[in-house]
């Protein structure tokens, strides 16, 4: 502290040293405190299925959830995490198999490069396809008459 402040300015300078933790931890309790009388209900009931419901029912401010989408599946890097483990769709037209770095066209718009070295080939028209969240953020293209699932990538 400077020398030349009073013996009152130090104590005030100590006061709110002492006192900015405490306020900031107050700022952020808030919204735990906004449901506090909500939790005292929920501790109260004595069916356990009951008491489980209460609880899932307390509202937390900023905790909402999005839906969803599978408009944004696969580009959550750019948007939104998606809560989506698979979306399902169809090649349009015929489908004769892919190698790397191949584009696949969905019917929904969606637009997926093969990323691994993988190769197929088959001669399907309209295929269903499924493509399904992996280990590590990956995602594979399972496609109908086919035990193969090249990884992919989506494409903007």
């Amino acid at each position: 502290m400077p020398l030349n402040m009073s013996h009152a300015g130090q104590r005030l300078a100590l006061a709110a040293q002492a006192l900015a933790p405490m306020l900031v931890l107050s700022v952020w309790s808030v919204p735990a405190l906004a449901s506090g009388a909500q939790i005292l209900q929920c501790r109260a009931v004595a069916d356990l299925a009951q008491r489980f419901i209460c609880y899932e029912s307390i509202v937390v401010p900023g905790a909402a959830a999005a839906a969803p989408d599978d408009a944004r599946f696969g580009i959550e890097n750019r948007l939104a995490p998606s809560l989506t483990a698979a979306m399902a769709s169809t090649i349009t037209g015929a489908f004769k198999g892919w190698a790397p770095n191949d584009t696949v066209q969905l019917a929904n718009g969606q637009r997926w490069q093969i990323a691994d070295d993988s190769r197929g080939v088959m001669n399907a028209s309209n295929p269903k396809v499924t493509v399904r969240r992996g280990a590590m953020g990956a995602f594979y293209l399972e496609i109908e008459g086919t035990n193969r699932s090249p990884k992919v990538r989506r494409l903007p």
